[in-house]
């Protein structure tokens, strides 16, 4: 027999071997409309993870001549103004007059700029792009992108030059330098904490075992899950060449589904959530531990990696800049405390407590899209698969929890 001929009959058994999935069509609804809720701000002049649109940064600072005469009561309400990308006060301390109401500190305490010497043009510059000074900054480009006009950075300049006296904060809780690290410690598996659990106890289980219109079910091929599926999501997600891209659990249970039972239970769904959930919970205990060592998983490994360090939205934030060690993680954006990656995955899918529902990976992917005004993609977007491997390998090791709680 050639060597063509044994590779063959090698390609032919292992596919004899994988797992059943329908390869045609789209896994997410179409079109992908954006959920119930969340904001629905035009932004699709500005990156995404599929397209790099944003104005550029300046060559050079913005040349001024004379003393800016801003208004810096207007600035005062500017700085703290929420719907201009979560206020000033969300990365900056910014001493009495900005208010000491859980200032976060990803950025440097501002409350005595006003003695620091700084000029006009450095002020302004710094508020309009701060990119000029420092290319890699994560202050977002407030002028560049069109989020303050120029004579309102002037009105925040001239309040900034007010900033002389250091932030007296009354509890430790609202100094973001002496507030503590919050530790989640809920019973994550208890159902009487976690309501995701009534997927676990009650609808995930009733789905296992509902036949579809092809007249199976998935206890029809799998009538001990607990056993067949005790490691099987901690190796998820995995490239899949039949795909040609990147194959979470979640877009699993929909193309495998779809190929054996006739469902068409398409990510996000309902039903989806469930049984991904479900397909995790079983592997609870079992440590993260993806493969990279084929070419194609190694390559779209490296692509997560560069999607986590692009710069996209209006507010110009990468994966990196909010979570990367070296930059905003272990630090406090308002309340909300910034995680390291590693820690961002064995809860998932995890029941969102503000939000009275149960998330997965890929819609915590999109929620922080939206929330540094930037497009989001359909669950099912390749670069989410990249995303997700990348993410997996940053928590290698990591012991599967799920579902987990999570405010």
């Amino acid at each position: 027999m050639s060597i063509a001929g044994e590779v063959s009959l090698q390609t032919r058994a292992q596919n004899a071997r994988l797992a059943p999935l329908a390869i045609d069509g789209p896994a997410s609804p179409v079109p992908w409309v954006r959920y119930a809720g969340w904001p629905t701000r035009d932004t699709s002049k500005f990156n995404s993870l599929t397209t790099i649109v944003s104005p550029p940064a300046p060559g050079a600072p913005r040349k001024i001549s004379k003393t800016l005469t801003g208004d810096p009561a207007a600035g005062q309400k500017l700085v703290a103004d929420r719907s201009r990308g979560g206020s000033c006060l969300a990365c900056h301390v910014m001493g009495p007059a900005g208010g000491t109401d859980l200032p976060g500190n990803v950025g440097p305490d501002l409350s005595e700029i006003g003695n620091a010497g700084r000029d006009d043009e450095w002020l302004f510059n710094y508020v309009n792009d701060a990119r000029v000074y420092n290319p890699d900054t994560v202050m977002p480009p407030w002028g560049t992108h069109g989020i303050f006009s120029e004579a309102e950075i002037g009105d925040i300049v001239a309040f900034l030059r007010t900033l002389k006296s250091p932030a007296k904060f009354k509890t430790a809780l609202d100094d973001p330098m002496k507030r503590p690290a919050p530790i989640e410690q809920r019973a994550n598996l208890d159902a009487l904490i976690n309501p995701a659990m009534w997927l676990i106890e009650e609808l995930a289980p009733a789905l296992w075992k509902t036949a579809g219109p092809a007249g199976r079910s998935c206890a029809s091929c799998h009538s001990e899950p607990a056993q067949a599926f005790r490691t099987w999501a901690a190796a998820m997600p995995r490239w899949e060449a039949r795909l040609n891209r990147v194959l979470g659990v979640e877009e699993f249970v929909t193309r495998h589904a779809r190929a054996t039972t006739g469902q068409n239970w398409l990510m996000q769904s309902e039903e989806n959530t469930a049984l991904s959930t479900y397909l995790r919970y079983l592997a609870n205990g079992a440590p993260i531990a993806i493969d990279t060592a084929g070419a194609e998983a190694k390559a779209a490994y490296q692509r997560g990696e560069a999607l986590s360090m692009r710069k996209i939205g209006a507010l110009n934030f990468s994966c990196a800049d909010c979570h990367g060690a070296d930059k905003s993680a272990s630090k406090w954006i308002r309340g909300q405390w910034l995680g390291e990656l590693r820690g961002q995955l064995d809860h998932f899918p995890t029941w969102r407590t503000s939000q009275q529902s149960i998330w997965d990976i890929r819609k915590r992917f999109q929620w922080c899209q939206v929330a540094i005004w930037a497009d989001d993609l359909p669950p099912d977007a390749p670069e989410y698969g990249d995303l997700e491997l990348y993410l997996a390998g940053q928590n290698a090791g990591q012991k599967l929890s799920v579902p987990g709680i999570r405010h």
